[in-house]
C-alpha cells in the first residue's frame, strides 16, 4: 500500500488539520471532527448538516460554505460519525430557523442522525427534520442498507437545498426542495478497480483485470453484476439506461447531469464518459439543462465513476445557477 499519510490511526485527523490550515473561511472542531462555515451559525437562516464516514471527499466538509452546508460531521474511513458529533454540528448552526439533516441511506448514518435530532429537539427544542437520500438504482438493498443507497444526488441537493435556505426560506420550504431534488433523481455507478481503505492496507475487494463491476456502492459494495472491461460508449449505456428505465426524464426543463469520479479516475476519462453520456440521453430524447463533471463524492483511490441524472425545472435551476463558496464546489461568487 503507498499512500500520503502519517499514521492509518490518524488520517482523519490529520487531514481535518490540513484543511483547517488551507481554508480560513471555515471553521473545524476538532474534537469533535465537525466542519463549520466560519459565519455559523447564521441568525435567521435554516442550518444545513450533513456527514458520514470520512474517504468521500469533497463529501461532506468540502461542501461548507455558503450556498451549500453550514455543518459537516467527519466520521472515520467509512464508518458513520457518532450522535455526540452530530448534536455539535447542529448546535452550532441552529440560528433560530431549524436545521435540516441531509443524510445518505446507510443504516449506520440514518441511527445515529435520529439520535442526534432526538438528542437535540429534547435539550434545545430545536426544530430538526431530516432528509434521507436513496437515489442509487443498482440494487435495491445492500451490505450497508435497507432500500437503495444515497449517493450522487446528496451533490446536488446539499447545493440546491443550501441555496433555498441562503434565500432566507422556512424550514418546511428548504425541506420539501430537498425531498424534491431526491425523489426526481437517481445515480448509477461502477469501478474498474477497488479502493484500499488505510487501516485495512488491502484492496476491500478483487476485481481482476478486464473485467469492471456495474452497480458498484461509493464502500466498494457489490452491484449488478461483474462484466468484460468494455469501451466508455457502452459504459455510458450500461450507466444511463437503468436510471432511464427507473425515471421519466423526457420533456419538461431537461435535467441536470453529474458524471462523478470516485477518485482514482483522471478527468480526461470522466469527459470522454460525458460525452457518451450525452450521446446516450439525445438518442432517448432527454435534454441537458446543466452538467457537474469532476470528483464530487469519490471512494478513496477507485477508479471508476456514477452518472447522477435529476428532472430539473425552472425553480431548480434557479437555484442551481445561485452563488455557491465551498472548497469543493464554487461559482457566481
Amino acid at each position: 500500500m503507498k499512500k500520503l499519510i502519517n499514521d492509518p490511526a490518524d488520517v482523519v485527523a490529520d487531514a481535518l488539520r490540513g484543511m483547517d490550515a488551507a481554508h480560513p473561511e471555515l471553521q473545524v472542531d476538532h474534537e469533535n471532527r465537525v466542519v463549520f462555515r466560519a459565519d455559523a451559525p447564521v441568525r435567521g437562516k435554516v442550518g444545513i448538516v450533513s456527514g458520514g464516514g470520512a474517504g468521500h471527499e469533497p463529501m461532506h466538509g468540502g461542501f461548507v460554505g455558503l450556498g451549500m452546508l453550514d455543518a459537516a460531521c467527519a466520521g472515520e474511513v467509512f464508518t458513520s460519525p457518532v450522535p455526540d458529533q452530530m448534536v455539535a454540528a447542529t448546535q452550532g448552526v441552529d440560528g433560530g430557523a431549524g436545521v435540516l439533516h441531509v443524510v445518505k441511506n446507510y443504516t449506520g448514518d440514518v441511527i445515529n442522525f435520529e439520535m442526534a435530532a432526538e438528542l437535540v429537539a429534547a435539550e434545545s427544542g430545536t426544530e430538526v427534520v431530516t432528509v434521507v437520500t436513496d437515489d442509487d438504482v443498482a440494487v435495491q438493498d445492500s451490505t450497508y442498507t435497507a432500500g437503495r443507497r444515497g449517493v450522487g444526488v446528496t451533490v446536488l441537493l446539499e447545493k440546491l437545498a443550501g441555496a433555498a435556505a441562503e434565500e432566507g426560506r422556512p424550514l418546511a420550504e428548504v425541506a420539501e426542495v430537498a425531498r424534491r431534488v431526491n425523489g426526481q433523481g437517481r445515480s448509477m455507478g461502477m469501478a474498474l478497480t477497488s479502493c484500499t481503505v488505510p487501516a485495512a492496507g488491502r484492496p476491500t475487494f478483487d476485481l481482476p483485470e478486464g473485467e469492471m463491476e456495474i452497480g458498484v456502492g461509493i464502500h466498494g459494495e457489490p452491484g449488478r453484476r461483474r462484466v468484460p472491461l468494455a469501451p466508455a460508449r457502452e459504459v455510458a449505456e450500461m450507466l444511463v439506461e437503468p436510471v432511464l428505465a427507473d425515471l421519466d426524464l423526457t420533456g419538461g426543463d431537461g435535467v441536470i447531469a453529474f458524471v462523478n469520479g470516485l477518485g482514482g479516475t483522471p478527468l480526461i476519462e470522466l469527459y470522454v464518459v460525458y460525452a457518451e453520456v450525452r450521446a446516450v440521453l439525445e438518442k432517448a430524447g432527454v435534454g441537458v439543462a446543466r452538467s457537474l463533471v469532476g470528483s464530487y463524492m469519490t471512494s478513496l483511490d477507485m477508479a471508476g465513476c456514477s452518472v447522477t441524472l435529476l428532472r430539473a425545472d425552472e425553480e431548480l435551476l434557479r437555484l442551481w445557477d445561485a452563488p455557491v463558496r465551498t472548497p469543493g464546489l464554487r461559482w457566481g461568487v
